[in-house]
């Protein structure tokens, strides 16, 4: 949670006394966003394997991607206009998350006979190609999983994840120029948490950091639905809010101590850790890291299990050393983390209108 329980008190007051109408009604949130999850078309546009490519995980939900569509392919490119310079300097994580998208659409064009290769194009910034090849449908729980999967950012209950599927896991995110290493035992996985909070300590101590997340995050469904992105508080257990008291609150309430509180227990309550270790530091192998990423995902969301990401070891670059030193791989850049576990599911994240992010 980003606000205290003190703080939880004086939200609700300032809600009421707002109009909870006038910031729109999440019974209206979770029907325009269940539209975006709708079950793929039997003979699909590009506008519909857009929408279902838009479902992957990305950072701080910038969705920071285009596509573009001609006889036959897709290109993938990152959208710039969508960094968070502060968290993601060097645009690592808009590569990442168009590996996410682009392993989604190869899913979402193969369960309809369109399967076809993926392929990093260096050109300029460097994009992703998707090029159509007609055959047999490829039905997968991966595919299957994609309108279910959420980053569900909430305690799990600690029950351990069993050995097959555990396998089942690693041979689903296996994608070449990537490692996965996961941590389930509880002493690896308490290390892995100490890093977690020591890089936390650093971002939350950054004014510029605290600015950079503020302009991310969206305090009631109706300011939700109208930016189409960031961060939705109230699906991390939140009050409902309007935006200029979620605004100040977060002025007031977010720091340090709550936070990493929160992310330690989160942490103590996961099955595992997920760490994707690409093997060269380039865009080419942070795509790739992002598909290893979201096939995990999708196959974790398949077996019953939920995500969510814990990157701050590898955003604030001091730590990435330590972290690559506890997973065995020193030398490399550490990709992502992911915590993995049992829990409720919370509403789904929002999704940006198709059209704006189809050239």
């Amino acid at each position: 949670m980003l606000f205290g329980g003190g703080a939880l008190a004086l939200a609700g007051a300032g809600a009421a006394s707002y109009g909870l109408r006038r910031m729109g009604s999440m019974e209206n949130y979770n029907a325009s966003v269940g539209a975006t999850r709708a079950a793929l078309s039997q003979v699909p546009d590009a506008q519909d394997l857009v929408r279902f490519a838009t479902l992957a995980a990305n950072s701080h939900n910038t969705q920071p991607w285009q596509f573009r569509a001609a006889p036959g392919v897709f290109e993938i490119l990152p959208d710039f206009t969508r960094r968070i310079p502060i968290v993601d300097p060097d645009d690592h994580h808009i590569f990442a998350s168009l590996g996410c998208a682009s392993e989604n659409l190869a899913l979402a064009a193969g369960a309809r006979g369109l399967g076809g290769e993926l392929h990093f194009k260096s050109e300029a910034a460097g994009s992703v190609m998707f090029a159509f090849a007609k055959g047999a449908t490829q039905d997968s729980a991966l595919f299957d999983a994609i309108p279910l999967r959420q980053s569900t950012r909430s305690d799990y209950d600690g029950r351990a994840v069993s050995a097959a599927d555990l396998a089942t896991l690693a041979a689903a995110a296996k994608v070449p120029g990537v490692d996965l290493v996961m941590f389930t035992d509880r002493p690896q996985i308490d290390r892995l948490r100490d890093l977690v909070i020591a890089a936390n300590s650093v971002q939350m101590a950054d004014p510029a950091f605290r600015r950079e997340l503020k302009t991310w995050l969206r305090f009631n469904p109706r300011q939700a639905l109208h930016a189409g992105d960031g961060l939705f508080s109230t699906l991390t257990g939140n009050p409902t809010l309007p935006t200029w008291l979620g605004l100040s609150m977060f002025d007031w309430f977010f720091n340090a101590t709550t936070e990493n509180e929160k992310y330690a227990r989160q942490l103590d309550s996961s099955s595992g850790v997920a760490i994707f270790v690409s093997e060269q530091n380039n865009p080419e192998h942070w795509v790739l890291a992002g598909r290893a990423a979201q096939r995990f995902a999708l196959q974790a969301t398949a077996l019953g299990l939920k995500h969510a990401f814990v990157n701050q070891p590898v955003e604030v670059a001091r730590f990435r050393p330590e972290l690559a030193e506890l997973v065995g791989l020193p030398g490399r850049r550490p990709d992502l983390v992911m915590r993995i576990g049992y829990g409720a599911a919370l509403p789904f994240s929002v999704r940006r209108q198709v059209q704006t992010v189809l050239a």
